[in-house]
């Protein structure tokens, strides 16, 4: 299931405990599954001199963490900005699909982190936070890019929320895919237990969707009529 890689940074963890008087501290945690990440960092002439965390969780949260740190620490406060999940991941040499939402974490609670140190540096946030990303550049960073809809779907869902997908998960044998991680859960699952969305089926062609989506993002049905 898991990589070499992860293992070796799960049974021996690199940077684990709590700077004094960091410059920054990030907390990210998801109560569905009861990870939780604190991340402490310290910066010198414009880098991230140490980076630190204290993770509760699982041993994906405590690769991830293990690598993020070390990915981090040297970095411009602008460079350890742009990590992203997808970055941890491949570093790891890659996460079960169930499993992603930990590189979710790990790179939020870095953020914060730096965000609470530009919190009391303006001048140096002018410089170096990143702009403001649009939603669908989040959620592309995310999820992947959202799904190519029918010509007459596409032309009546002007202003329609579609569920986000990503390639990874297949369907199989009375398990689905969840539309927002991808994690592999049962098809009859109403919440899924690793990213703890609330869930639904296609009335038209019974694919798991988000719970009020507006289109179904795999035949393209209207559902406004459904809710």
């Amino acid at each position: 299931m898991y990589s070499q890689k992860v293992m070796e940074h799960f049974n021996n963890p690199r940077n684990v405990g709590v700077i004094e008087n960091a410059d920054g501290v990030g907390e990210e945690g998801n109560p569905v599954c009861g990870d939780m990440m604190t991340f402490y960092i310290k910066v010198a002439d414009g880098r991230l001199a140490d980076v630190k965390y204290k993770t509760f969780g699982c041993g994906a949260a405590i690769a991830v963490s293990s690598m993020i740190s070390t990915m981090a620490i040297g970095k411009t406060i602008g460079d350890a900005l742009k990590i992203s999940r997808a970055d941890v991941a491949k570093e790891l040499d890659g996460l079960p699909s169930q499993k992603m939402h930990c590189s979710n974490l790990g790179s939020d609670a870095l953020k914060k982190a730096i965000d609470d140190y530009l919190g009391k540096h303006p001048e140096i946030a002018a410089v170096v936070r990143p702009p403001e990303r649009s939603r669908d550049e989040v959620y592309a960073d995310r999820f992947g890019p959202p799904p190519t809809l029918p010509a007459d779907a596409a032309a009546s869902s002007t202003m329609h929320v579609i569920t986000p997908r990503r390639a990874g998960c297949t369907p199989h044998d009375g398990m689905a895919c969840c539309p927002f991680c991808d994690a592999e859960i049962p098809s009859d699952s109403h919440t899924c237990e690793p990213c703890g969305k609330d869930l639904a089926h296609c009335p038209n062609c019974n694919a798991l969707i988000g719970k009020g989506a507006h289109d179904c993002p795999i035949c393209g049905a209207d559902l406004d009529g459904e809710h």
